[in-house]
């Protein structure tokens, strides 16, 4: 019996940034090389996305200075995504661009069949409003509980500890040696902010968008101890890229 060609419905894995556009991130050029770091991961996101057509991959963004706003407001398919750069200017309201976030991510919005969102923040510098309350806020929201969280500090003023309360603990790191990314990554120059985004907008989103047998077949293997991937609560997230600025090297120029 011939069954019709019917294209089985997708479920929407929604990618958030949260970019910190301060005063700061005017300086030694850290906000034209995020813009270009983001422009630049699309394609390689998209290529994601067209290999798990399972997956229908939402891209948004939320920039925060004196205030928070969303900058791409609307969960955009990521191949017909166009990024709008950024600009720099003001205070750090980070609390702010979290209640936001927040807001996205109640049911509904958010659809009931959707993947485990994909949240990376972004940052050079503390926040200057009620971070504690903004993180309350999201983290009352079961899908942010069930998110992937990823944080990235350009340079070494980031606040270190608010980024790890974003993400959460660290209790996927070290016992096979990897490098988790349960952690703040800290990006020092362009080139290795470069490569962390690349890697969140396309291995994480790969791991984000795994069917449930895929899944499982990377846990067996991780429980047999091939250190492919860290595990969170509900993602596989695979290893870090290697990079020469990692926080864990101390070796390598520092440019911010």
């Amino acid at each position: 019996m011939a069954f019709p060609n019917v294209r089985l419905s997708n479920r929407p894995l929604h990618f958030i940034y949260l970019c910190d556009c301060s005063g700061s991130m005017a300086a030694q050029g850290k906000m034209q090389a995020l813009n270009q770091a983001i422009r630049q991961s699309l394609p390689g996101m998209a290529e994601v996305a067209r290999q798990n057509p399972e997956a229908r991959v939402l891209v948004r963004a939320v920039s925060f200075a004196d205030r928070a706003s969303w900058h791409l407001p609307d969960p955009t398919p990521v191949e017909q995504l166009e990024w709008r750069d950024l600009q720099a200017g003001g205070i750090t309201a980070m609390g702010a661009a979290l209640q936001l976030v927040a807001a996205a991510l109640q049911s509904p919005p958010m659809e009931e069949r959707a993947l485990p969102p994909v949240l990376v923040l972004i940052s050079d510098g503390q926040p200057t409003d009620d971070f504690e309350q903004g993180l309350a806020s999201l983290m009352r929201q079961p899908w942010a509980q069930k998110a992937v969280r990823l944080a990235i500090a350009m340079g070494h003023d980031a606040d270190l500890e608010v980024l790890q309360q974003f993400i959460g603990p660290d209790t996927a790191q070290a016992e096979r040696g990897g490098r988790s990314p349960r952690r703040p990554l800290q990006a020092s120059n362009a080139t290795s902010l470069a490569q962390y985004i690349q890697w969140a907008s396309t291995a994480v989103v790969g791991a984000a968008s795994m069917p449930a047998s895929r899944v499982a077949a990377a846990v067996a293997a991780d429980r047999a101890g091939t250190p492919a991937a860290a595990s969170t609560a509900n993602i596989h997230l695979p290893d870090l890229p290697p990079t020469i600025l990692d926080p864990t090297d101390d070796v390598g120029p520092l440019v911010w």
